[in-house]
């Protein structure tokens, strides 16, 4: 256990930060998931809605919770995706 109080106040804001950073994590997975179904459903138009959200939680997280270039990747494939849709 931490003897320093600076110490023991990193401990409380590390453990703070991971919970912010999981849930971050967790949240893009579920709209990560939200588009490919909308993808695979044929619907256009949820598919573009579901894959605009998914973009603005990916590129927000981006740089935080994963790496910039697998965001840009990510949203470029689901866009791609998206598009091909008739």
């Amino acid at each position: 256990m931490a003897n320093h109080k600076s110490s023991k106040k990193r401990i409380l804001v590390t453990a703070k930060k991971n919970a912010v950073n999981t849930a971050r994590r967790s949240a893009i997975k579920t709209e990560n998931k939200k588009a490919v179904k909308a993808i695979a459903s044929g619907d256009k138009e949820a598919a573009v809605k579901a894959v605009r959200s998914a973009e603005s939680k990916m590129m927000k997280a981006a740089g935080k919770v994963m790496p910039k270039k697998r965001a840009s990747r990510k949203v470029s494939r689901l866009t791609k995706a998206a598009a091909k849709l008739a």
